[in-house]
């Protein structure tokens, strides 16, 4: 046994926040302890990032007037993927795929300007930066899942309208609109899965050894 590993009560609790975390779309209106919404930023701002480029950047939107039109943004595209998936839409349109309006917490995270600087690990792999700032919105998901707190990612926007709203850098990029907050419980399973709109696949189907297809025995 490693000397480095955690006692199995803090490994126990590691696993409970990665099988118990859910992308939130239901919230209370109970405001978020400004003293936790700090941890959980400093949890994002702790992630690992390509080259330590620390590519991410988070807007909190307090404004209210501002958060209605990006709710406004989300419903439209919205409506756009409904007719994009053709025989499903009736079905996707009675999903609530985001809860803008309703979390106390209103956050936008997005890539910050002028990337392309950051050459270390980016060179043949742009997107590490898009990987990196994942990485962030995953420690703020669990953090906040430990903390008792909600979160939602929600991608549903046209990012140069986003980007426009929001007065950003021609060469920055948004993200996620992250949805934040207390909730009356946490779903049992991804709500996606409880809806049956789509199911956990096997890893067993995922894992390949040496060349891809070829399974792992």
């Amino acid at each position: 046994m490693t000397t480095h590993r955690y006692s199995d009560t803090d490994v126990n609790a590691v696993y409970r926040a990665i099988y118990e975390r859910r992308d939130m779309r239901h919230f209370l209106t109970d405001p978020v302890d400004p003293e936790i919404l700090q941890r959980l930023l400093l949890a994002a701002h702790h992630a690992p990032s390509v080259g330590f480029m620390q590519p991410w950047r988070f807007m909190r939107i307090s404004c209210p007037e501002l958060r209605h039109k990006i709710h406004a943004l989300v419903e439209q595209e919205r409506v756009y993927t409904a007719k994009a998936l053709n025989e499903r839409e009736a079905e996707f349109m009675k999903l609530k795929v985001e809860g803008i309006l309703e979390c106390p917490v209103l956050l936008v995270a997005a890539l910050c300007e002028q990337r392309e600087q950051h050459i270390f690990g980016r060179r043949t792999l742009p997107e590490m930066d898009l990987a990196s700032l994942s990485c962030a919105i995953q420690n703020m998901w669990l953090a906040a899942r430990a903390e008792g707190l909600g979160m939602g990612w929600v991608s549903l926007f046209e990012p140069q309208a986003l980007k426009t709203l929001l007065g950003m850098p021609e060469d920055s990029e948004p993200i996620a609109i992250l949805c934040l907050g207390h909730v009356e419980h946490f779903y049992e399973k991804p709500m996606l899965e409880l809806e049956q709109w789509a199911k956990r696949k096997d890893l067993q189907d995922l894992l390949f050894e040496n060349t891809w297809n070829t399974r792992c025995l």
